[in-house]
């Protein structure tokens, strides 16, 4: 029933995107692009669940002062991403341990002023399954690298291959606290390959990010920098938390015997640098358990690194 109404709202959604009367495809100009890479080997190093995932995002609108616009439709961002989603021994996954999952999505996304409120909303196409090809590009790399690699069983038993439309949505609004000093409450809901609702807090430091748009990375919920001023350089650290109730996961499909945890939580920190010619982000997020026979929480950590010639 969930995936027959996200199908209908991602159809609805993109119409929506695709006509919107106020910004003609004519007037529009790209905007900005953002990405952000996320790894456990740059957190706890230990290659297991929630293990790579990479995020892209490129934004055209009318313009940009340095808030989203009041329109619904009027900033447009095409979001691209990947995710590898493993158990804890890749070789010989222990029984109980989550399936091996290669999954990749391609939506399009607005955000805009609503009622005081910074609001993105966006659906996406979720495509998972060996189909994908990133079980066959996992076991490439580490071999390369020379770690362990996952094995062909492990593969053989990722979750079911398909098409799963997702409908995404979030609200928040900025606070300022005290000079280059934010805080930003928020509220998200996902409908389709994980159906949940999410409310958590975002701190920043610094001005770095300050009047630039910043979309939410899904895996670990850093806020990663779209449409830029470059023009500001210096620091700016990052804290966050949230929690989430899930309903429901292809990741952990009920019919293998999985039962997903009562809430979902994670907590990030992060810092900002910009300077005249380059900028870098890294941030580290603590992922609790999705499952209940998941016997710890697990450390993430992402880059990203832009250099101007």
């Amino acid at each position: 029933m969930v995936r027959h109404v996200a199908g209908a709202a991602i159809a609805f959604a993109v119409s929506l995107l695709m006509s919107a009367p106020v910004a003609d495809a004519a007037e529009r100009q790209s905007l900005g692009f953002g990405r952000l890479l996320s790894n456990d080997y740059f957190g706890d190093g230990k290659d297991r669940w929630r293990t790579g995932s990479w995020t892209l995002s490129k934004v055209w609108g009318t313009g940009w002062d340095g808030q989203a616009p009041s329109t619904f439709g009027d900033l447009i961002e095409l979001r691209l991403s990947s995710e590898i989603i493993a158990p804890d021994n890749l070789a010989k996954p222990s029984a109980g341990d989550r399936p091996y999952a290669g999954a990749l999505s391609i939506g399009a996304h607005t955000h805009f002023q609503w009622q005081g409120l910074e609001t993105a909303l966006g659906a996406d196409l979720v495509m998972t399954g060996s189909g994908t090809g990133l079980g066959s590009f996992q076991r490439a790399v580490h071999k390369i690298l020379g770690v362990r690699k996952p094995s062909s069983d492990t593969l053989d038993q990722q979750i079911q291959g398909g098409v799963h439309p997702t409908l995404v949505g979030e609200l928040g609004r900025t606070l300022s606290l005290a000079p280059g000093v934010q805080m930003r409450p928020f509220l998200e809901g996902r409908a389709g390959a994980e159906t949940l609702v999410r409310a958590g807090v975002d701190f920043t430091f610094g001005t770095v990010g300050t009047g630039e748009l910043l979309v939410r990375e899904s895996v670990t919920g850093h806020r990663y920098r779209v449409i830029t001023d470059d023009a500001v350089t210096g620091f700016t650290f990052l804290l966050g938390a949230d929690i989430a109730q899930v309903s429901d996961s292809i990741y952990l499909p009920e019919d293998r015997g999985y039962e997903l945890t009562d809430s979902r939580d994670r907590l990030r920190a992060g810092l900002h640098w910009q300077g005249y010619r380059a900028a870098a982000f890294y941030g580290v997020t603590y992922l609790g358990e999705e499952f209940e026979s998941q016997k710890e929480g697990q450390l993430i950590g992402s880059i990203r690194i832009d250099l101007s010639f």
